[in-house]
């Protein structure tokens, strides 16, 4: 057992956001010269994404990466990380995680693209560290940035273990790249590991030297940049001396780790003390912006933590953010994000790798509890930002922090303040060569649990409701709340409501709670949201909604219900058919949502029928591409056998089986229980049972083996 330093959790969460801010800072400039910037943008000391038209917080790979390849530590257990965890792990991690030209990775082509050439190359058996190593792939594609930008993870489930953070981070990037480009992961993941107990950055550098060869080709280039801004004292002077020296001209590629590591380098000797000056730095200099400014982002942040981000500018890095963030993995219940449920996972993961017991989930277990300093996970108003204003303060009655919102004096109009639990259309429209999977956080049947106080000194009672809005058929968001309640001044109550039916097929995209009070003109009335949470499977029958037919849709068919679902199967027919009419070319593909509070349940597909082929079923407890049960049909000789299926990376175990008699073009109900370990399928007549304990919550959907199916719906229902 180890002790972990001191404030650790904060410093994650400090860490984190780090990351996100920077990401999402030098994303709209990715891959511009200093040149560029500063004709086109001048100086960069704050968010630009308005000068784009584009929303602040969209899908990148440097994020996606970065938060869902460190779950291989969750997904291949070990007693002791420094003996057990392996780069196969990280690959298997990859191959459960990526779906393949459609999320996480710059799909840009096999021999351009490093990520996507090692990920052609697991998916063809090759496995790590062969896959991404120069005689494998070249010395200019293993060289490229990939392996340092998603190297984070790895060092903030490591605080202040620099050996282990060495020992993960080597693993991890040597399933894709080679030579200096895995030195330089291992020396960011190490300078970060030893930040949480170290602050000075010349001796975080030292250390993250000792972890890189002496014969490395990272030595020379950071031993001349040390010098250059001891003799320069100017940082763009020392940026055109690297440009002029180690610039892109002098490397093969699309973007060569050594240019953006130096500047790098650069940017935290020059400013590792002061937030907003690193930022300034790292993303005026250009190059690969979103990638550099993450991973110094995420540096900074741990050197400075959560005050850090405060200077005497008083710029708001947080507030924009809100802490929300998008991941696009096979894992849809994981993709609407924000950085408090990132650092707690990243602190448990900590606690595993050091033998000490998980954190306790704050205020019972709730997902949204604002128990980090500053935090708000994602809540804002929906009305004019002037109708209402939200802050992180301590009731004084309740020992741990929670939103205040105070409407303004003048307001009497209902407001709205909530969070994001879906994919929001403006996400959409920002083109990427990867997409956004997301399933939606809240589904009917589900219980909602939101805690509220009135402090004693208001003046008068406030109104106050659980509201959720949801995709309509129309895609047009409509809302949907509990029954109101009134809070006296002095008042703390709980609002149960049980999500209805009538939201099946319209995702819901936003939580929180409505609010309704007179007119206040001394403007003294506050709301505590104290926390909300869910609890509970969801039951419901899926089934795409009925065509549009409003003037100007054409009958086109709603949209959003359609971005709910996970897939990695090649045909998905929208605009005919049954509710499901799906297609896949070779091998193995799944169409899939939910999340993983999904527990004990069943998945019922009414109306199933094979078109053509075998190996086709309903599946449970998914939780990436190659973790799942299934029920599934197949042939065996003249007879058709029934069979409850555990897959594991690339082993599929049969756990029960039965005959089963079926044929093509005849409409069947197939369907999985799941309760604790015990699994049931069940196929017209025919019950096979089964029993596995390693999956314990995770989606529901369909898996095809080459060929076809459809299905009328998929009912969910708890168990």
């Amino acid at each position: 057992m180890t002790a972990l330093p001191h404030k650790y959790l904060e410093t994650i969460y400090a860490g984190v956001l780090g990351k996100l801010i920077g990401v999402y800072l030098g994303r709209p400039f990715e891959n511009w010269t200093y040149q560029e910037i500063q004709a086109r943008l001048g100086p960069i000391h704050h968010y630009v994404h308005d000068r784009f038209e584009v929303p602040l917080v969209v899908i990148d790979d440097d994020i996606s990466g970065t938060f869902a390849f460190v779950r291989a530590l969750e997904e291949h257990p070990f007693e002791d990380a420094a003996k057990d965890f392996s780069c196969e792990n990280v690959g298997s991690t990859w191959l459960n995680q990526v779906i393949d030209n459609r999320t996480v990775f710059w799909w840009g082509g096999h021999g351009i693209s490093t990520e996507h050439t090692v990920f052609n190359n697991l998916k063809r058996g090759i496995k790590p560290p062969v896959s991404g190593s120069m005689g494998t792939n070249g010395r200019t594609l293993a060289e490229q940035i990939g392996a340092q930008i998603f190297i984070d993870g790895w060092a903030m489930v490591c605080p202040g273990n620099a050996g282990l953070a060495a020992h993960l981070a080597w693993e991890a990037a040597r399933v894709s790249h080679d030579g200096v480009a895995v030195d330089a992961a291992v020396l960011w993941a190490v300078m970060e590991a030893e930040a949480f107990v170290e602050k000075d950055v010349d001796k975080l550098l030292d250390k993250g030297l000792e972890y890189v060869g002496t014969e490395s080709g990272l030595r020379k280039p950071i031993e001349d940049v040390r010098v250059w801004v001891q003799e320069d004292g100017d940082w763009e002077t020392t940026r055109q001396r690297i440009e002029d020296t180690y610039g892109y001209d002098k490397y093969g590629g699309i973007c060569h780790m050594i240019p953006n590591h130096l500047i790098m380098v650069m940017a935290v000797l020059y400013a590792g003390h002061d937030f907003s000056q690193a930022m300034h730095i790292i993303n005026t200099a250009g190059w690969d912006t979103d990638c550099n400014s993450g991973n110094v982002g995420c540096l900074v942040g741990i050197i400075n933590g959560l005050g850090g981000f405060e200077n005497e500018k008083a710029l708001d890095w947080r507030g924009p953010l809100a802490d929300r963030a998008l991941i696009s993995t096979a894992d849809g219940g994981y993709s609407i994000n924000d950085a408090v449920r990132i650092t707690y996972d990243l602190a448990n993961t900590a606690h595993k790798i050091a033998g000490l017991t998980p954190l306790s989930a704050p205020k019972d277990g709730a997902q949204w509890h604002f128990s980090l300093p500053g935090s708000v996970q994602g809540f804002q108003c929906t009305s004019p930002t002037s109708s209402v204003q939200i802050e992180q303060t301590l009731d004084a009655r309740t020992p741990a922090l929670g939103l205040t919102l105070q409407p303004s004096s003048t307001n009497q109009e209902e407001i709205e303040v909530l969070t994001q639990t879906f994919t929001p259309r403006d996400a959409l429209a920002v083109k990427r060569d990867y997409e956004l999977m997301a399933c939606p956080l809240l589904s009917p049947g589900q219980t909602l649990f939101a805690v509220l106080s009135s402090p004693a000194t208001n003046t008068t009672p406030i109104t106050a409701a659980i509201r959720l809005k949801a995709y309509d058929f129309d895609d047009a968001l409509v809302p949907a709340s509990s029954p109101y309640t009134t809070l006296a001044p002095g008042q703390k109550k709980s609002i149960a409501w049980t999500i209805p039916a009538a939201l099946a097929n319209k995702p819901i995209q936003q939580l929180g709670v409505a609010l309704d009070q007179p007119a206040n003109p001394e403007g003294t009335n506050k709301v505590y949201l104290h926390s909300i949470r869910h609890s509970g499977t969801p039951a419901m029958t899926l089934s795409r909604p009925p065509l549009s037919t409003g003037p100007g849709l054409s009958s086109v068919p709603e949209t959003m219900w359609t971005y709910q679902w996970v897939s990695s199967i090649d045909k998905v027919h929208t605009k005919f058919g049954p509710s499901f009419f799906l297609a896949q070319d070779a091998g193995e593909g799944l169409y899939y949502t939910g999340t993983r509070d999904w527990a004990d349940y069943s998945a019922s597909a009414g109306g199933w029928m094979v078109n053509m082929g075998e190996g086709h079923g309903v599946v449970v407890r998914v939780q990436g591409l190659r973790r799942w049960y299934g029920a599934m049909v197949r042939k065996e000789g003249e007879k058709g056998v029934l069979e409850v299926v555990k897959a594991r990376d690339a082993e599929r175990t049969v756990l029960g089986l039965g005959e089963a008699e079926w044929g093509l073009d005849v409409k069947y109900e197939i369907a999985v229980e799941v309760k604790g370990s015990k699994i049931s399928a069940t196929f017209g007549d025919v019950r096979v049972e089964a029993e596995d304990g390693e999956y314990r919550g995770g989606a529901a959907g369909f898996v095809l083996g080459a060929g076809s199916i459809c299905a009328d719906s998929l009912r969910i229902a708890p168990m």
